[in-house]
């Protein structure tokens, strides 16, 4: 037990200090919502979050990074973000704060089975044992394998990661993302 502490905390700070050193600040402000955002810390990938409108408005597409000046530099922000993909993989749940053009914004993040669900929430278990129930937001997104689906679809047993607002100890669900399979 106390070896999957460490394991997690190290995961956890090899990410956060990949996140400061090789990155920079992440700015959401042009690209994913915040709670899309907040799942890919998670590990989820822009495969997974595709369906719907889960990025912000922002300019189009850059030119191909290889054309483009400092295309070494778009590669080495792409490894580190791949890198911090698979750390955050193991990661099951917890608190995000993402820059967003308001400002920075807290996100509770979850991964694990749904044990109960109904028309207005939705109770997961992370496989530590940590269980929360999460009320449905307003708006409501939730995606399935790059679809988006009603929330009375996900069924009992389903894997999903879901993000969204805590206020107290009210927790809103505004994402939900059942993963493509493995």
């Amino acid at each position: 037990m106390k070896l999957r502490i460490v394991l997690a905390t190290a995961a956890l700070g090899a990410a956060a200090l990949i996140g400061l050193t090789a990155c920079g600040p992440v700015d959401v402000s042009n690209s994913l919502n915040p709670e899309a955002s907040a799942l890919t810390a998670l590990g989820f990938t822009s495969d997974d979050l595709s369906a719907g409108k889960l990025t912000d408005p922002g300019p189009s597409a850059s030119p191909d990074a290889n054309s483009a000046p400092g295309a070494a530099a778009k590669q080495r922000r792409a490894g580190a973000l791949r890198l911090r993909r698979a750390l955050g993989r193991n990661v099951e749940h917890g608190e995000v704060v993402v820059q967003t053009k308001q400002g920075d914004k807290t996100i509770d993040v979850q991964r694990g089975t749904v044990t109960a669900i109904d028309d207005t929430s939705v109770t997961v278990k992370s496989a530590d044992g940590f269980t929360q129930t999460w009320v449905f937001g307003k708006p409501l997104r939730v995606i399935e394998h790059r679809t988006t689906i009603q929330a009375n679809a996900v069924k009992v047993g389903t894997e999903i990661g879901v993000a969204g607002a805590k206020d107290g100890s009210t927790v809103t669900a505004n994402l939900i993302v059942i993963p493509l399979p493995k």
